[in-house]
C-alpha cells in the first residue's frame, strides 16, 4: 500500500475553463485565476494505492478473485499481470465552498470553482500515475493509462469492489447508495502493469484523445 500526500502548487486555468464547459467562450479570465487560486488553498489532495496480481484470461484481480467485468476493461488490460488500483480525492472543504458560493448567488465563480476542484483531483491522478510508473519500472515494468469503473461498458456497478481494493475509505472517500464517490471530487482506476520490452521515461500508453471518444456533446470535449 502506498499514501501519497502531495502539494498542488497551480491549477490550471486552460483546464478548469474547458471543465466548466467555456472553452468556445469569452470569458473572464480574472474570475477563472481567481477560481484557481482559490481552489488551490481548499483542496485536500490525498491518494493511496495498491498493486495486485492478475490473470488477464479470466479478467480476475488476485488473490481476492475480484472478477472484472465487461469487454473495455478486459481489452485495456489484456497484456497485463499485474494491476494498480488507485483512489484519489480533493476532500469536501472545496465541495462545500462551491455550495455556499451558488448560494450566495455566485453562480459564474461556483462553477468555476467546480470546474478547478475537477482540475484538481485530475492532476492529482496524474501525479499519482507517474509515482506509479516511478516504482513500478524498478521491476522491469510499464504500465497502461488509468481507466475507471464506468468507462466503456465497465459496469458502475463494481465501484464498490474497486474502491475496497484500493482502500480508498483510509483517504476518506465512501460510496452512496447510488454508487457516487463522496467526496464528489474523487477517482477510483485501475492501471494495467505489464513486462516492457525496453524502459522509457514515460508510462508506454498514453490516455485516449477527445477525439476518440463518441460522446460528441460533452462541454468539457477538446478540439484537439
Amino acid at each position: 500500500m502506498s499514501i501519497y500526500n502531495p502539494a498542488i502548487f497551480s491549477i490550471d486555468p486552460a483546464e478548469t475553463k474547458r471543465y466548466a464547459g467555456l472553452q468556445k467562450t469569452e470569458f473572464n479570465p480574472r474570475l477563472i485565476e481567481e477560481a484557481c487560486t482559490e481552489a488551490q488553498l481548499l483542496i485536500q489532495p490525498k491518494g493511496i494505492w495498491h498493486i495486485y496480481e492478475y490473470e488477464a484470461a479470466s479478467q480476475l484481480i488476485l488473490p481476492q478473485e475480484i472478477s472484472l467485468q465487461g469487454k473495455s476493461i478486459g481489452r485495456h488490460l489484456k497484456d497485463s499481470h499485474k494491476v494498480a488500483v488507485l483512489a484519489a480525492t480533493v476532500g469536501e472543504t472545496i465541495e462545500n465552498q462551491v455550495t455556499k458560493s451558488f448560494e450566495e448567488g455566485r453562480y459564474s465563480f461556483s462553477v468555476l470553482l467546480d470546474a478547478a476542484a475537477t482540475t484538481a483531483v485530475e492532476a492529482l491522478a496524474d501525479s499519482m500515475e507517474k509515482s506509479i510508473f516511478s516504482e513500478v519500472k524498478r521491476q522491469g515494468l510499464s504500465m497502461t493509462w488509468r481507466f475507471s469503473p464506468g468507462y466503456g461498458d465497465w459496469p458502475i456497478q463494481q465501484q464498490p469492489e474497486i474502491l475496497a481494493l484500493a482502500q480508498g475509505e483510509k483517504i476518506g472517500i465512501q460510496l452512496t447508495e447510488s454508487l457516487m464517490l463522496m467526496p464528489r471530487k474523487s477517482i477510483t482506476a485501475v492501471i494495467g502493469l505489464y513486462h516492457a520490452p525496453a524502459l522509457c521515461c514515460l508510462p508506454a500508453e498514453k490516455k485516449p484523445h477527445c477525439h476518440q471518444c463518441d460522446k460528441l456533446d460533452c462541454p468539457a470535449r477538446r478540439d484537439n
